[in-house]
């Protein structure tokens, strides 16, 4: 048996990028900033930051790329993953990520206000965003628009009832 579960508090590095594959699946990208405190040697507190990769898809991309802002606080569940691919030059690179399960909103009223721009992102409570990374079928093209070619713009309109927080 192994596991693969990361849970990362922190803040966002840039708004999340919010693209769409051939089959109109929505994928969103940003960074993750997480601090770490500790004294050195000479007994003088240290503060180290640690930049995560983070990838976001289906339902809860969009939700991200909707809510989510530069510096917002998340509370974060995802699972490690590594790719390869070959660069244009024909080298072979790697990249780690975070691959997004699941996201909860921290911070007052006013830090939501500002991040998302709507009450409804500032709410405390309620269950947690969940989707699961990369599925195979469009599972959540039921909730406004459907399958098909790549959607325009930043997707579907998102109204309240369709935050799950």
């Amino acid at each position: 048996m192994s596991v693969n579960k990361v849970i990362l508090v922190g803040r966002l590095g840039r708004d999340p990028e919010t693209r769409y594959t051939g089959g109109g699946q929505a994928v969103a990208n940003f960074s993750m900033a997480t601090d770490e405190s500790y004294k050195d040697k000479n007994g003088e507190r240290q503060k180290r930051t640690e930049w995560h990769k983070i990838v976001v898809w289906s339902k809860l991309a969009e939700i991200a790329q909707q809510y989510l802002k530069k510096g917002s606080l998340l509370y974060l569940e995802g699972r490690i993953q590594t790719r390869e691919w070959q660069d244009k030059e024909g080298q072979k690179r790697t990249t780690t990520e975070i691959v997004a399960t699941n996201f909860r909103m921290l911070g007052g009223r006013a830090e939501g206000a500002a991040a998302g721009g709507s009450g409804g992102a500032a709410r405390s409570g309620g269950d947690d965003v969940e989707s699961h990374a990369a599925p195979a079928d469009d599972s959540y093209s039921g909730s406004g628009g459907g399958g098909g070619g790549a959607p325009s713009g930043s997707g579907p309109e998102i109204s309240d009832e369709d935050i799950p927080f």
